[in-house]
């Protein structure tokens, strides 16, 4: 049977869909678009910033402790959920990585996969990354509700969220890292009349 022109185009077409769907190199490919896609993720507006109100949250490190996500209260935290089949995920993984070498003793960063431990530690080792990584054993606070990853939220001090991001991101910008600086400036103030969660930044 003689392939005209339109039917070679077609087969190579389906071929090229299989590579990009179902391959290594097709996740590769996919990795790098959604590298030069990722630029800083925006700020959100004082005005329109929710607020974290109920931390209890369990976690779990790779190696079986227990932690407890109200120990971030109080504290600037960046919280990623992620996956290693996830190219976008992947994508933005060397800028967190650049941004917990600078800032991994001021920030607290929570990153959560729910994979099998074995598949976790075979990523970061592969990777040489570095930064902490939880399962989650009961639900998110629903503030933290998501249908995709990666979605990344930066909370300030006083459990505002000032970045909610969905998708690829570029974290090692220079916006972003001013913004973190800028929130770990400001100190927390007090009142013996209220929660914890109603404190103020000055």
């Amino acid at each position: 049977m003689k392939l005209n022109r339109s039917k070679i185009q077609n087969i190579l077409l389906l071929l090229l869909i299989v590579v990009v769907l179902f391959t290594p190199l097709g996740t590769q490919i996919k990795v790098q678009v959604n590298r030069l896609l990722a630029f800083a993720p925006s700020v959100v507006s004082e005005e329109e910033r929710t607020k974290v109100m109920a931390y209890d949250w369990n976690l779990q490190t790779l190696e079986g402790e227990g932690y407890n996500f109200t120990e971030t209260q109080g504290k600037v935290v960046l919280l990623n959920f992620w996956a290693t089949w996830c190219p976008p995920c992947i994508a933005e993984m060397p800028s967190m990585q650049e941004l917990y070498n600078d800032y991994g003793d001021q920030v607290v960063f929570v990153f959560v996969s729910q994979e099998p431990k074995e598949k976790i530690e075979a990523f970061l080792d592969k990777h040489s990354y570095n930064f902490p990584v939880y399962q989650a054993t009961s639900n998110p606070p629903a503030i933290f509700g998501h249908k995709t990853i990666p979605q990344t939220y930066l909370v300030d001090k006083t459990g505002a969220i000032v970045i909610d991001k969905n998708g690829a991101a570029d974290w090692n910008s220079e916006s972003v890292r001013q913004t973190i600086t800028d929130l770990l400036k400001k100190k927390l103030r007090f009142s013996p009349f209220h929660h914890r969660n109603s404190s103020e930044v000055v």
